[in-house]
Order: C-alpha cells, then structure tokens, then sequence
C-alpha cells in the first residue's frame, strides 16, 4: 500500500463515517419514536464517530508524515486526540450494554434508572526524541498496552460479552419456558413472548456493534502488545497500515449497520432522503416557474 492509497483510503473512511453519523443524530432528533435512552447513548457513539472523521483522521494523516515537527506538545495533542475518541467509543457501547442489562433484568427499576438526564450524566462523564511526530515515538507502548487496552479496551469488552452472553441466555430460556407453558394467562405469555423477542432483536443488533467495534480494533492493539513485549519481532508496514485503517474504518460502519438491523433507523434514513429529495424537487420545480415567469416578459421586451 503505497502513501497515496493509503490518503485516499483515510479520506473515504472519513467522508463516510462524517455523513453516516450525522444521519443517524438526525434520525433520532426528527424522530421522536427513535428518543429513547438506548438510542442516545449511539447518539452518543455517532458523536465520537464524527469527531474521528472531521478531526481524529485529519491528524492521523498529519502524523503519518511526521507533522508536526519540532512542535512536541501540539504533536502530543493529536495524538492523544486519536486515543480520547476510542475510549469515547468503548465506554459508549458499555454504557449501551449496561442499559440493556437492566432493561431486561431489572424492568422495574429501569424507568427509573435510565432516564434521558441519567444518560446525559453518563455521556458527558466519557473523558520524543525525534523532531517527528510519529505515534511510536511520542506515545509510550507501555500506556497502550496495559492502560489503553488492557485496562481500557480489553476489560470492558470482556465485560460486555459477558452482559450479552447472559441477556442472550436468559431471554432463550425465558422464552422456551413460555413456549412449553399451556393454560391460562395465555394472553398475556404471547405478550411477553412477543416482548422478549422484540429485546432479543435489539440485543443482537447491538451486539453486532460490539463485535464489528472488536474485529476492527482487536487487530491494532495485537501489534502494539508484539511492538512492546517483542520489540525484535518483525511487524510488516504494510500489516499495520491495514490494521490502522480498519481502526478508523469501524467509525463508518455502524449507521450502515443500523440501517440492516433496525426498522425504525432504516424506516428513518428513508424518511430523510425522501424530505430531501422533495426538497430538491421543489426547488426546480421553483426555478422552473420563475424562468417560465421570466420568459414572456423577455419575449415582450424583444418584440419593442
């Protein structure tokens, strides 16, 4: 992969996460269906995204070329800048996950618990020797190894799974116990079959972001654990290359996946393509009529 593939592969990534997420923050504020705790919090993730396509990306290019030079701290802050947004990341999906546990385990409690003020409360609470700024020189193997993943990306995610493997195994057994049970109250069994199915759909879709999150940055990570515990072994560039931009490539995913999973996110996507269109629509249909309007008028002023 030489340089240029490798800009132009940074600056599509960036052009689709930017796009893609303000759709989905657009489809939860127009829709009021979409208002929901669970979805604030990927409004949240959206948010992140964004930030890598408008700001995080920009600076990993700069970076790769060694920019800035002779400019230690301002070279610091870009890079830091790329570790703030993964942690914002990873902290959004626990946080989605954590709702979801309690939604399922604690219904009771949930309306409670996971109002939209205690979900702002959680979503604002996610916080060299060479004159080149290149992100092995300047950041420190040891921090992004056992701080940044393991303590950071690594135990949520253990975390998580084990949240989703549990929501997945109860709501099955839940649902076989409806399914073998006959008699009265049958009413009210399909009611509640009816809504573990719906909270099963909505676990797995949000489990599929966990996993892409983890395909896509899993790989990074791995490298960074054989730069510090194997600083001998041999990492090819062209493998870190892929792994870096798969990394950012994870931030332009997700509202593709939203659109295949989810009806309601799907349903609004259309909704605002559609408004857009017609908008479009209208506005020739706009200037059509002023030049038909135009026109007679310049034919009489020819005719004099």
């Amino acid at each position: 992969m030489n340089f240029t593939s490798e800009i132009c592969s940074f600056l599509v990534i960036a052009l689709c996460s930017t796009l893609g997420n303000l759709l989905v923050c657009a489809a939860v504020g127009l829709n009021r269906k979409l208002r929901t705790v669970t979805n604030y919090f990927l409004v949240s993730l959206a948010v992140a995204d964004i930030c890598v396509g408008t700001i995080a990306i920009p600076c990993a290019i700069l970076t790769d070329v060694g920019l800035p030079r002779y400019n230690f701290y301002l070279c610091l802050l870009m890079l830091s800048v790329l570790i703030m947004f993964t942690q914002s990341s990873i902290f959004s999906l626990l946080a989605v996950a954590v709702e979801r546990y309690v939604a399922i385990f604690m219904p009771l409690r949930y309306g409670v618990l996971m109002t939209p003020r205690n979900a702002l409360m959680v979503i604002l609470s996610t916080p060299p020797d060479s004159s080149y700024c290149f992100f092995v020189l300047v950041v420190d193997m040891t921090y992004m190894v056992y701080f940044n993943f393991f303590a950071c990306v690594l135990a949520p995610l253990l975390i998580m799974f084990l949240i989703y493997a549990q929501i997945f195994l109860t709501v099955k057994q839940q649902m076989r116990r409806i399914a073998t049970e006959k008699g009265e109250g049958w009413e009210r069994q399909g009611r509640t079959a009816a809504t573990m199915r719906k909270e099963m759909k909505m676990a797995t879709s949000l489990f599929l972001v966990l996993f892409l999150f983890t395909i896509c940055w899993i790989p990074l990570h791995v490298i960074n654990c054989f730069l510090l515990l194997c600083p001998k072994c041999p990492v090819p560039l062209e493998l870190l290359l892929t792994t870096i931009i798969l990394s950012h490539a994870n931030s332009a995913v997700n509202p593709f996946l939203y659109a295949y999973t989810m009806t309601a996110f799907r349903d609004a996507f259309k909704a605002i393509f559609l408004c857009c269109r017609s908008m479009g629509e209208a506005e020739i249909l706009k200037l059509q009529f002023s030049v038909c309007l135009y026109l007679p008028g310049l034919d009489d002023s020819r005719k004099k």
